[in-house]
């Protein structure tokens, strides 16, 4: 699983531009960050869980850890 790919497939589906996504990480952090930081980032896989959870509250998410009982 590729998280950009998931991370771009939850926008189509909420109808929300990585711009849209970049503005609203710009306005969390407090300080600039660009579009083409957060598509570089997916593409990497390099989002960071801060990010991570700044995205999926701007999409209408939350992340949640649950502990797999084996």
């Amino acid at each position: 699983m590729n998280l950009g790919n998931e991370v771009k497939k939850l926008a189509i589906d909420n109808a929300v531009t990585l711009t849209f996504l970049a503005e609203g990480i710009s306005k969390k952090k407090g300080k600039h960050y660009s579009v083409q930081n957060l598509s570089a980032k997916l593409k990497k896989g390099t989002v960071n869980l801060n990010e991570l959870s700044m995205i999926m509250e701007i999409l209408g998410y939350k992340i949640k850890f649950e502990k797999e009982n084996i």
